[in-house]
């Protein structure tokens, strides 16, 4: 059996993917650990001064004390928001072909019991659905299926008739691109890069909650699976997200 030898450039590289690899775990760990170790300790001292001098407070003051609390608690949320950003660009892929429906199927039934009682969404999908079969890590897919319909019932809530469509082509390049139709809010199409930066929003939090992170998880996933991710859409007339991904061997 011939064996591969590494050339000097290919030695390289490896070792700078190795000491940037360690890096981002030295900053995962960071994160994880020390920073939101002292976001408790801000949080909880804010209580006990709360707790201690409440009687001696204005309203106005106690009002302070909760905003700092409430932007103690946002920064635990980005800080959340990052460290996923991490794990999804370093966690080993483990491929397998992976049938898309039963996936699909998973997590729409996840969404519906999330959404609660209370929401009615009309959910449509191609019958054509059942043949596709995809090279993809199916922890990491199933991840990022779940931001692309999360935020397709998040976005239709303010609808009286919701309604979330999947269907499903094959591209020329031999790829299954699965689209993801709502009818929500949408957005501006000149806006739609930004959607794929963390922390990036279009709507105010009043709108819509969220850090404004599953589209940034979606897209490096899909890129890591070696597909991608765009999206389309109108201001008031839903958006479209479009998720390309390899075929799986026959």
């Amino acid at each position: 059996m011939e064996t591969h030898q590494v050339s000097p450039r290919e030695a390289a590289l490896q070792a700078e993917l190795a000491t940037l690899r360690a890096e981002m775990q030295d900053f995962t760990y960071t994160v994880s650990h020390d920073l939101r170790a002292s976001l408790r300790h801000v949080v909880s001292y804010l209580h006990l001064v709360e707790e201690d001098a409440g009687p001696q407070l204005s309203e106005e003051v106690r009002g302070f004390l909760q905003t700092a609390v409430d932007s103690a608690l946002q920064m635990r949320a980005l800080m959340d928001g990052l460290l996923e950003l991490s794990r999804v660009g370093t966690a080993p892929l483990q491929c397998a072909a992976v049938p898309l429906a039963p996936l699909v199927t998973e997590v729409i039934a996840e969404q519906v019991d999330a959404a609660g009682a209370g929401r009615a969404i009309e959910w449509q999908w191609q019958p054509d659905l059942h043949t596709a079969v995809v090279w993809a890590d199916p922890a990491l897919l199933k991840y990022a299926l779940g931001h692309l319909l999360g935020n397709a019932v998040k976005f239709t809530a303010q609808q009286p008739a919701a309604r979330i469509a999947s269907s499903l082509r094959h591209t020329p390049e031999g790829a299954w691109q699965l689209q993801i139709a709502d009818n929500g809010a949408g957005f501006n199409p000149a806006q739609a890069g930004q959607l794929f930066r963390p922390f990036q929003r279009l709507h105010s939090v009043r709108q819509f909650p969220g850090i404004g992170m599953g589209l940034a998880l979606s897209r490096k996933i899909a890129t890591r699976l070696g597909g991608q991710l765009d999206l389309s859409a109108q201001p008031e007339a839903g958006c479209q997200a479009l998720l390309t991904l390899p075929r799986a061997p026959s």
